[in-house]
């Protein structure tokens, strides 16, 4: 497969398994707590060239719980009146508790993506032309799950 297409597929996938690409979660760590790319990797315990191959979507995943955890705490903090003060000793603190922090990743402590569980459960169920369908009707009313239906009808990239 050719590099571009590769980059896209993984930014795809991405967007599935995060919400959306992880260049951009990553970027707007940097701009919030005012730092660089390689610090923001140190702080979240990743190499500064796999967190370069992650952004730029060479890579389509995080492997290690413990670092997406760090990512977590990092954009829950930037919500924190000290950290959204844009105090340089608050941002400071902020990217030193999270660099010493030990998350203990368990099933318990990090989200499940029912999403993408609903999504790969309802291809297998229903042609794809009926989840859209479905995903019409209901658009109005209910348009959370309309969206899922959508997703669900796409066909993988």
């Amino acid at each position: 497969m050719e590099d571009h297409k590769i980059v896209q597929r993984n930014i795809a996938l991405q967007r599935e398994w995060y919400g959306e690409p992880l260049g951009d979660r990553v970027r707007r760590l940097v701009v919030a707590f005012d730092t660089s790319q390689a610090n923001l990797a140190d702080v979240l315990g990743i190499s500064a060239p796999m967190l370069s191959q992650v952004m730029s979507g060479r890579r389509a995943k995080i492997g290690n719980p413990a670092v997406l955890a760090r990512l977590i705490m990092l954009e829950r903090k930037i919500l924190t009146p000290e950290v959204a003060s844009g105090a340089k000793e608050h941002l400071q603190k902020a990217l030193e508790d999270v660099r010493v922090s030990k998350p203990a990743v368990t099933r318990d402590s990090l989200p499940v993506d029912v999403g993408r569980s609903a999504i790969m459960a309802l291809r297998r169920l229903i042609p794809p032309d009926d989840l859209t369908s479905a995903a019409e009707l209901i658009d109005g009313r209910y348009p959370d799950l309309a969206d899922l239906l959508r997703r669900a009808g796409r066909h993988r990239v």
